[in-house]
Order: structure tokens, then sequence, then C-alpha cells
């Protein structure tokens, strides 16, 4: 009898959690369909779907809004500053480009900037080859955000270089991503730590404001250095961007260095991030720079699950639907929920050149699977997808008529939509515009260009399998 009490007790707490649960769910979410499924899982299977709701539940991330606005007050003071900038955006004659560009100003909360250079990085070794520059030339700070950093023989190679800033005096921040980065051993961590770098995970700060938040990833992959230089884009520190990991396929990617003003912007997303892993405001000069290196304007747009709204997917529909004559996207996953479909099928009804670049070879099965499953939308509404071949294509890139570009850390999926950290750089320049027009044409070139029928003359447990599941694709 006694067991039986307690086993009733259990149940009792069991769906009082639950309940808490739907209550959570009822006054947060953000999608019917993703809260319908948990509110049947929850009562369906509590014991099995109050665990998961507890870890991977959570539509936004705690804390971290709250953090940027009760912490430093100079960290605040120094937010604001950047958000009270006004800077001219297009020319009288441009209103249409003027309105698309003020809504990103909102969502950014941050100014276009003029007087900036950018350089396309359009593979690996270029890239590297770039930021090693970039550090060793630097004279003060370092500041550093990725993802994922290995300890192979570019990760060494990077701590090489950071150890021997460090003993000439440069400071060195050092911020990582901890379910990204699971691999990288203790010792790369406590050996930067030994030399005098600053080093913090984003997923591994105050354990009572992260409240088992590990569904959400800080996906930026960032560099600046004293201010004046910054990459973005989509390539972490790792052999496989190289080519030379054994057994693997190539990956083929693309960063950019940026020069002038917009540096401020990605000082500042990196500012935000390490007040949240660590707590800290570094004492480094955060001044906007005035320092004038070319003429492109740049929008720096960070995005992530402590924004007021969905800030990435408004980014892409922005994109979507505002595009008049082209929308080219490249992003290795491929896994749009239905705001976005209808928005790239508009686009393509009214006579837009959509264009969809995903990779043939994927380093996740399902992902690729699920592509499939949007073949027959697509062709019907006249979306061209294709399919790059040579390699594993990690790129994200956008490609907006001939007005605007962006290279970003941030996919075409619900993660980099709802639960990651990410960034985009936005550059509006003409002579940018061409050169990621023409990057993007030379990896078309590689590309084979799907059909309905690849799809539909395949098998029925092959349709089954990839319809099946593009149902998790809230999850992937």
């Amino acid at each position: 009898m006694p067991d039986t009490s307690l086993l009733a007790i259990a149940i009792g707490l069991l769906y009082l959690g639950s309940i808490a649960c739907i209550y959570r769910i009822l006054l947060t979410y953000r999608t019917a369909q993703g809260a319908l499924a948990w509110i049947i899982g929850l009562l369906a299977l509590p014991y099995v779907a109050v665990p998961l709701f507890l870890v991977f539940g959570r539509s936004r991330f705690g804390g971290y809004v709250k953090a940027r606005r009760m912490g430093d007050q100079s960290l605040t003071d120094f937010l604001n500053h950047i958000e009270r900038q006004a800077t001219s955006l297009s020319p009288p004659d441009q209103k249409q480009l003027d309105k698309q560009l003020q809504v990103l100003c909102k969502l950014g909360r941050q100014p276009f900037t003029e007087g900036n250079r950018c350089t396309l990085l359009q593979d690996g070794e270029a890239t590297f080859e770039a930021l090693i520059r970039a550090m060793e030339n630097a004279t003060s700070y370092i500041l550093l955000e990725f993802y994922i950093v290995r300890s192979d023989r570019i990760g060494q190679r990077i701590k090489t270089i950071l150890e021997h800033k460090l003993a000439d005096g440069v400071q060195v921040w050092f911020l990582y991503d901890e379910i990204g980065s699971v691999g990288l051993p203790r010792a790369y961590l406590k050996e930067l730590s030994q030399a005098g770098a600053h080093v913090a995970s984003f997923g591994d700060g105050n354990i009572r404001r992260r409240r088992l938040q590990i569904n959400f990833r800080n996906h930026r992959k960032l560099l600046i250095c004293d201010g004046k230089t910054g990459f973005v884009g989509g390539i972490n520190l790792g052999d496989e961007y190289l080519g030379t990991v054994i057994d693997e396929e190539p990956w083929r990617d693309t960063h950019c260095r940026i020069e002038g003003p917009a540096v401020t912007g990605l000082q500042l997303a990196w500012l935000e991030d390490w007040n949240w892993a660590s707590d800290e405001f570094p004492e480094l000069d955060w001044a906007p720079q005035n320092n004038l290196f070319g003429d492109e304007r740049v929008l720096i747009l960070p995005t992530g699950p402590a924004d007021t709204w969905e800030t990435c997917t408004l980014f892409f529909l922005n994109c979507i639907n505002n595009a008049q004559s082209r929308i080219w996207i490249a992003s290795p996953y491929f896994v749009p929920d239905f705001q976005i479909v209808n928005a790239l099928q508009l686009a393509a009804l009214r006579g837009v050149d959509v264009r969809i670049m995903i990779p043939e070879k994927s380093d996740s099965r399902l992902v690729r699977l699920t592509a499939y499953s949007y073949l027959v939308q697509a062709n019907q509404a006249g979306i061209g997808i294709y399919r790059y071949q040579p390699g594993f294509m990690h790129q994200k890139i956008v490609l907006v008529d001939d007005q605007y570009a962006a290279v970003g850390t941030a996919n075409l999926d619900n993660r980099s939509m709802r639960l990651n950290f990410e960034i985009i750089a936005v550059n509006t320049s003409d002579s940018f515009v061409v050169k990621v027009e023409a990057m993007l044409t030379e990896d078309l070139a590689h590309c084979r260009k799907m059909t309905e029928q690849d799809y539909q003359n395949r098998s029925v447990l092959f349709r089954l399998t990839c319809r099946a599941v593009r149902l998790l694709a809230p999850l992937l």
C-alpha cells in the first residue's frame, strides 16, 4: 500500500509539472504547431515530455536581455549611445530601398555606417591567412568568438599566435560555445589562460541564470583586432575548412573581413555575449572608430533568442518580400518554416528569380532528407533549388536584387531563426554586390538543379521518410 501511495504521489507531481510546462507554453509560444506538439506530448507522455521540455522547450533565452539592461552602467550607456547614432542610409531617389534598410536598422538596433571596406574570403585557406595576419598585426587587443574551436592543426596554430601576442602585451579575450566546442580539450583552454588570455564559455556561465538553456547555441564566428579590423562569416576554427581532414569532403565556405566603423557593431555583439558569459565589462577602448577605410555602407545585424522579435526570421522575410528581380540564398541547412516557404513561393510567383543553393553532401542526413520534401512546393512555384556538388557547402549568403548582399552565420532553418545567436553583415555597396554575384554564379556552375522528379521518382518509403523527418523541422 505505501508503494502505491508513493506511486500516486509521483504521478500527481509529474502531471503538476506537465501542467506547469503547459502554462508556460501558453504564455510564451511562438508557433501554434510547436505549442500543440508540446502540449499533446506533455499530456500523453509526461514522463518523457517534461524532462525534454525543461531542456529543449524554452523559446526565449532568459536572462540575456535582463543582464544587458541591469548590468554594468557603462555597458548600458555605450549600447544606448550606439543605438542613438544616426546615419544617412541612401540617396533621396531610393526611397523604397531606404525603407528596407530602415527596417534592418530597427531589427538590429544599430545604424548603417559609411566608410567601410569589405573583402570576401572565399575558402578556408584565404580566411585563415587573413585571420592570422590580422592577429599578428594587432597591437592592443584581440577579441575572438567562435561556435566550434578544435585542437587540430589550425586550432593549435591560432593558440600559438595568441600566446605570442600575449607575451608581447596584447590582451586576448577568447569566447567559445560549450556545445559546439564540446571536443575541445581542457588543456587547450588552460594553456591559453595560463598565458594570460581571458577565456569564457557562452554555455558555461552563471548556472543560476542559464537554467537548463542548453538547447540554445552561440553560433557566431567573430574576430576583432584593435577595434579596427573585424571578421564574420561561416568559418569555424578547424582543419575541415582547409580540406585536409582524411575521409572528409572539402568544405566550401565564405567569410568577410571588415575594416572601418562597422567593426564597432561586431564589437558590440561580442561585448554583449562576453558580458552574459562572464559578468565582466572589459576595460578596452570601446569608442566608435571614425577611421574611414573605403566607401561601403555596412550594417551589423546580431540576432538571437533573447530578441524582442524573431529577428532572424524577420530579416529573411524582409529580404524575400522586398526582392524585385532576384533573391539568391546559400545555406547548408534548408529547413524553412511555413512563413519562409510562403514568402519564397510568392516571390517566385511575382517573377522574382528565386534560387536556393544547398549542399549535395551534408554533415546531417536528416537535414539532407528534409530538403527533398520541399521540392514539389518549390518547383510548382518556380523556386530553383540547387545542390552544390564538389564538397560540403557551408556558406551563408543572401543576395537581394542588385541592392545589397549579406554574409553571416545564419542558416535557413529553425535553429538559426529561433534558437541560435547569429550575426549578419549587410552591405549595400555596388562593388561588393557584384563580387557576391560573381562568387555565387561560380558556385551555381558547380550545382545540380533539383526537379520535382528527384522526389516523385523515388520509392514510397523514401518519400514517406522525407515527410516524416520534416515533422522534426522545429528540432533540426
